[in-house]
């Protein structure tokens, strides 16, 4: 909930993400737990578009009262562009989830860091992109008096 406040100011930056034991300790599955809320809070921070079209005041009209919504084109294609599209967060009912091995977040977590680190190939910078980098901390390791 922390994380909210500074969205809720303005800010483009959360920090301490996969940060355990104030910051002395780093993990990947923390870290991805805490990117799913950054998802969270940013899709909160979008807002709800309240206009003609969301609002389908016709649809509401055609359902009438008692009626149901769930079989509504409006519904179904609103619906998925609105709800939360949780990765990491099991939705399941108990004994589903019962029945798919009882893991909490944490532990599904740390399982799709592993597949992570076991599969992700990342692009290699280019190779000025590098030099760039270098410089940069060069001219910085300079500025504290780390190289002379």
């Amino acid at each position: 909930m922390t994380a909210m406040l500074p969205a809720l100011t303005g800010s483009n930056m959360i920090y301490g993400m996969g940060m355990l034991e104030m910051g002395m300790t780093m993990s990947y599955g923390q870290l991805l737990v805490d990117a799913e809320i950054v998802r969270m809070i940013r899709r909160i921070m979008q807002g709800i578009a309240v206009d003609h079209s969301t609002l389908a005041l016709d649809v509401i009209t055609a359902v009438g009262p008692g009626g149901t919504y769930l079989g509504q084109r409006h519904t179904m294609q609103f619906m998925r562009k609105e709800s939360s599209q949780a990765k990491l967060i099991d939705r399941k009912m108990y004994d589903a989830w019962a029945r798919s091995g009882k893991k909490d977040m944490a532990e599904r977590a740390n399982e799709e860091a592993l597949k992570i680190l076991e599969n992700h190939k990342p692009i290699p910078l280019p190779e000025a992109a590098g030099k760039e980098i270098r410089a940069i901390i060069e001219e910085a390791e300079y500025e504290i008096g780390v190289r002379k």
